[in-house]
Order: structure tokens, then C-alpha cells, then sequence
């Protein structure tokens, strides 16, 4: 396993509870974890704020939605699986009975982040605001910048995970790949749409300029998309 729960940084004390006694308290805590992630309004989670609460899954999406808050933000070494129960509010049992370790709750977060992330947000709003096939390109630049001016820009967990995990030969470093090269489909079927030549060899070009100005802002240059959508502009060019 990527992290030995036993080396994990433990997180306040968790007060023991039965599956019983936190199911009671599912349905009220779920609606204000759902009216806090609304009120937060994050970019990047817009399918988050839109589940409805149902009686049953509410506490394994809990600790889904807890774990991709912590996971997205601060990298998954640096969070135990305690501070992921605190945060979600279940007893260690349930959380284990839904994730038997730690990597599978991890591989969740980055097929979640996909979702959420990739298609949800990059792919749909870029789809939504570019008029034309390369408009639509170029449109992840727009994103970019938006989301590189926020206070709470928390860069790209499939780069942060790969990078903490050090081994694409481990599930997790592999997943991590593998979730980075989806979104290199996307932006091949962007190009077949727009006409260009070679996409896979074109995917690969964009993708450097986007992976590119996510670290050079998480570096502290806001305007870093405003420099790679220039870039992307003149690569669009060269693929025509």
C-alpha cells in the first residue's frame, strides 16, 4: 500500500459511535456538509454540490466528499484515514467496510476527480463557452485563469498523486496516468472537431501547455493561462 496506515499522521480523536447511532445522524449532517460545499461555490466540484442525500449510500458519499476535499487540496500522504472519519463524521468500521485500505479509497478519488474535474468542469464549461471546434480549446485557457486567480487553486491532483506516489507500476501511480491520458482524449476529440492534423501528437502538445501553467501558477503566477493560451493559439496554428 502506497501509505502503511499504521505511519499515518493521526488527526484529532475520534469518539467511538455504532453504525446505528451514525446512520441516525446521516441525514442531518449530510445536508449541512451539502449547504457548506454550496456555499463554498469551488469550480472545480460541481457535481458535488448537486447530489440529493438518500438514506443508505449518504455515508459512503460522505466520506467520498470528504476525502476529495482533503485529497484535492493537501495530496493523499498528508492525510491520514483518521482525519478523513473525523471529517465525514462515521465510525472507522463503516469507513472500512466501504474502502478496505486506504489505496482503495484513493483509486475513488481519482476516478471521482474525473468525473468531476476532467469531464464536469474542463470538458463541459470549454465545450459551453468556445463558439467554435478551436474556441473550445482555446476555452480551457479561459478556465484556467479563473480558476488560477482563486483563493482555494489547488492545482492538479493526478500530477500531485503521480508525483507522491513515485511508481506507475503501483495502482495508484498507474491509475494516476491513466487519468491524465483521458484527459489527453479529450483534447484529441476537441481537435478531430476542429480539423487538426496528427491529434494524438497535437493532445500531447497541449497537454504539456496545460500541465505547464497549473505548476507555473502553483508556483504563485497567476497569469500563467493567459501566457499558455498564446502558446496554445500558435500550436493550433501549427496543427492546422
Amino acid at each position: 500500500m502506497l501509505v502503511e496506515l499504521g505511519r499515518e499522521t493521526r488527526g484529532p480523536a475520534v469518539v467511538a459511535a455504532s453504525d446505528g447511532a451514525i446512520q441516525d445522524l446521516d441525514a442531518h449532517l449530510g445536508s449541512v456538509a451539502e449547504s457548506r460545499r454550496a456555499v463554498r461555490g469551488r469550480p472545480v466540484c460541481p457535481l458535488l454540490a448537486s447530489r440529493s442525500v438518500t438514506a443508505e449510500p449518504v455515508a459512503r458519499q460522505r466520506i467520498l466528499d470528504s476525502a476529495y476535499e482533503l485529497f484535492s487540496r493537501r495530496g493523499v500522504r498528508a492525510v491520514g484515514i483518521e482525519e478523513v472519519i473525523e471529517r465525514a463524521a462515521v465510525a472507522k468500521a463503516t469507513l472500512y467496510r466501504h474502502f478496505p485500505s486506504k489505496d482503495d479509497l484513493v483509486l475513488e478519488f481519482l476516478r471521482q476527480r474525473e468525473t468531476v474535474w476532467t469531464h464536469g468542469w474542463v470538458e463541459a464549461e470549454a465545450r459551453k463557452r468556445g463558439e467554435t471546434p478551436e474556441g473550445r480549446l482555446l476555452a480551457i485557457f479561459d478556465l484556467f485563469d479563473e480558476w488560477f486567480h482563486r483563493e482555494d487553486f489547488e492545482g492538479c491532483s493526478f500530477i500531485n498523486v503521480m508525483i507522491e506516489t513515485a511508481d506507475l507500476t503501483h495502482p495508484i501511480g498507474r491509475a494516476s496516468a491513466e487519468h491524465l491520458e483521458n484527459i489527453r482524449s479529450v483534447l484529441r476529440s476537441l481537435a478531430d472537431e476542429a480539423g487538426l492534423r496528427d491529434t494524438d501528437e497535437f493532445a500531447r502538445s497541449f497537454h504539456i501547455l496545460m500541465k505547464g501553467s497549473i505548476v507555473q501558477a502553483a508556483e504563485g503566477d497567476a497569469e500563467a493561462a493567459k501566457r499558455a493560451r498564446q502558446m496554445a493559439r500558435d500550436l493550433i496554428e501549427a496543427y492546422r
